[in-house]
Formats: structure tokens, C-alpha cells, sequence
């Protein structure tokens, strides 16, 4: 298998690359946070004028034509750089639900405005108490005459306070965790019966709990088959696993970088840490750490195209696992050997931690990604 870049990828690295480094450091984040929904409407269209937003969309549909190695890129970098504003939620997850189940009408109602950025997206999904099952759906939507009425409350939306359009699970028939009677409906953010509660998150994002009585949508919002979109939703939230994946490397990849360069210019006993052999023996395992997580990230996002659910979702699982150890690990190395400065708001070092724990917990955690796997046989 080759796994160097073509001309096009390499291209759009250094174009992604260059483009974080001119407009966004950690100081500049701070102030793309406090901005409306904890991100930056400037940046954002710095984003659309660079192609970055129609990266995974074909050309017909005014997209760049990548795949998954060109969205594994541009997390990679986002992942380095802490970037803040909604691609997952948005490019990755709403632009991935038109991409595989969207018809012809919906992707010219909503594919130029997400390329452009005059549009984005919440994914509406999680529910109290529903941990990581995606089936566990309890939101309904009944048919009236015209459309779909829905009736729930959703947890935790990514970019829930400035999306302008919601993709919702919803129960349209079926006991609370049947797979079967599952749909996913495209719902306008303002639309009359939606109320929102919006909060910072832990690692600097910004979600919000928003409630459903009584919101009426037309027949048109349902995406793929209104009761069984199940396949749908998994395929679509692999793909954001993937994509979570390829973040979380380039947050450790920076997590190291920034380490050794602390323990090349902190000094003990005068002469610096770094000449310590015990504290080398420390950025040594973390580097094995890293290669191993970006590996598995490679695995899953080579595997991102194939068909075979089970064997799709498997290699996903998998990499899932070793992200979620290569982050914990990478991210507790970091900080220690960063001593008490590790632990401050003001050291960036712990913000990659806090954004490489939440990764981890982000449409299942380690343990439950390895319960998927044993249960195939797959050793990992």
C-alpha cells in the first residue's frame, strides 16, 4: 500500500498548513472563542475562500473532490492548531449526511451554502441517558398531513448555537433501542417550538441542549428512509470517528513538539531537562505512542470507503481504541513534564489535553470501542 501523498494532497497540506499559520496561534484563539457560538464568522470564510469546505464534495457539486486522506489532512492540521470552528459538525457530519443519503433537491438546497459558508450545521443526536448508542432514540416524529411533527429534547450539540440548520435523529416508530423505525430529518434552527440552552464545553468548543415541541417540517426534510436510516446514521458517524481520529493526531503530534521544546529550554540543577535520560525515555514512549495512533488513524481512514458495514465499523473501532489510549497517555506525559505551568489556563499544553480527553468521549469512549472489537475477534 503507498501511503505518500499525491501532488493534489500535498498541495492542499501546505495550503491548509500555511493558512493556520497566518491566522490562527493560541492567543488568537482566545478571541475567536468569545465570539457568538465560540467561534470565528471571519475565520470560517477563510476558510471557505481557501476550498477548505468543499474538500470531501464532488466538483459537480462544486466540491474539491477529496476523500477521506484529504479530510484526515485538514483535521490533522485543525487537530495542531486547536482550531475551534465547526468543520466536524458541519463539512464532516452535515455535509456527509447529504454526501451518502441526501436527494438531488436537498444537496442543491444546502451543498453551496456549506461550501460557501454561508451555512452551517448541528448534528442533534445524543439524548440523556443514550450514551454512545445510536439507536437508543427516544426524540419522536410523527406523520401529519403534510410533513413530520417532532417532539423531544437532544443533548450536547456541537455548534448547536449558531447552526443554521439541525440534522435530527428521530423515532418514527419502535421501542426506545430498536434498530428498526429510526429516521434523520433536516430541520431549520429557527424553526418555530425549537428553544436551546447553550454552554462552553470543557475543551473550549461551545454545545447546546435543545428542546423540540411540536415542530412541524415538510416531507421533504427526511433524509434517506424515514424509518430506516439507521444504516445512514452509522455510516456517517464513522466517518466522524475517522475524522476525530486524524484530529486527535495532530493534537499529539503538536503535544510533542511543544513538550521537547520545553524540556530543551527548562532548566534544573542548570542544565536542561531534556539531558535527563529518564525524562528521554519519557518523549521516546510518547513519539511510539503517537506512530501507533497515527498508523491506526491511516487504517481506519483507508478504510473509510468500504462498503461492508461490519468490517467498516471494525476498523474504525479499532482505531478508536488507540487513539483513546495514545491520547491519554500523550496527553498526562504532557502535562507532567510541563510540571505545575502544564496544569494553568494560560499553558496551551493542557488544552490539547482537554480537547484529546473529549475526542476520547466523542461518539464512544475506549472501553466501548473495545467491547466492539472483541467481540469480532480482532485483536488490537
Amino acid at each position: 500500500m503507498d501511503f505518500n501523498l499525491s501532488e493534489e494532497q500535498r498541495l492542499l497540506k501546505e495550503s491548509v498548513n500555511g493558512l493556520l499559520t497566518d491566522v490562527y496561534d493560541f492567543e488568537l484563539r482566545k478571541q475567536y472563542s468569545k465570539e457568538k457560538g465560540g467561534w470565528s464568522s471571519l475565520i470560517w470564510s477563510r476558510f471557505a475562500e481557501q476550498g477548505l469546505l468543499g474538500v470531501p464534495f464532488v466538483e459537480p457539486d462544486g466540491g474539491f473532490g477529496g476523500g477521506g486522506v484529504e479530510t484526515m489532512i485538514v483535521m490533522e492540521a485543525f487537530g495542531r492548531a486547536l482550531v475551534v470552528e465547526p468543520y466536524l459538525a458541519t463539512v464532516v457530519i452535515g455535509g456527509g449526511f447529504l454526501r451518502r443519503g441526501g436527494s438531488n433537491a436537498q444537496k442543491a438546497a444546502h451543498l453551496p451554502g456549506i461550501i460557501d459558508g454561508s451555512k452551517t450545521f448541528g448534528f442533534a443526536q445524543l439524548e440523556r441517558n443514550s450514551r454512545y448508542d445510536l439507536n437508543d432514540v427516544t426524540t419522536s416524529a410523527k406523520k401529519s398531513r403534510d410533513g413530520w411533527v417532532i417532539d423531544g429534547e437532544k443533548c450536547v450539540v456541537l455548534n448547536g448555537e449558531n447552526a443554521d440548520t439541525l440534522i435530527v435523529t428521530v423515532r418514527i416508530k419502535g421501542a426506545q433501542r430498536h434498530r428498526g423505525g429510526v429516521g434523520v430529518l433536516l430541520v431549520p434552527a429557527d424553526a418555530t417550538g425549537i428553544s436551546k440552552k447553550s454552554y462552553p464545553t470543557q475543551d473550549g468548543l461551545h454545545a447546546a441542549d435543545i428542546s423540540f415541541t411540536r415542530v412541524e417540517v415538510d416531507s421533504a426534510a427526511a433524509i434517506g428512509d424515514p424509518e430506516n436510516a439507521l444504516p445512514l446514521i452509522e455510516r456517517v458517524v464513522d466517518d466522524a470517528r475517522t475524522a476525530l481520529c486524524a484530529e486527535a493526531v495532530g493534537l499529539m503530534d503538536e503535544s510533542l513538539k511543544t513538550t521537547v521544546e520545553y524540556m530543551k529550554a527548562r532548566k534544573q540543577f542548570g542544565v536542561p531537562i531534556c539531558s535527563f535520560q529518564s525524562l528521554q525515555h519519557r518523549a521516546a514512549d510518547m513519539l511510539v505512542a503517537l506512530e501507533q495512533a497515527r498508523s491506526m488513524s491511516m487504517y481506519a481512514t483507508m478504510a473509510s470507503d468500504i462498503e461492508n458495514a461490519a468490517e467498516r465499523a471494525t476498523a474504525v473501532a479499532a482505531a478508536k481504541v488507540q487513539i483513546g489510549r495514545s491520547g491519554k497517555f500523550i496527553g498526562q506525559q504532557s502535562v507532567q513534564l510541563h510540571g505545575g505551568i502544564g496544569m494553568s489556563m494560560a499553558a496551551k499544553i493542557g488544552h490539547y489535553f482537554k480537547r484529546l480527553t473529549m475526542i476520547e468521549n466523542t461518539f464512544g469512549d475506549t472501553d466501548y470501542h473495545l467491547r466492539a472489537v472483541s467481540e469480532t475477534g480482532v485483536l488490537v
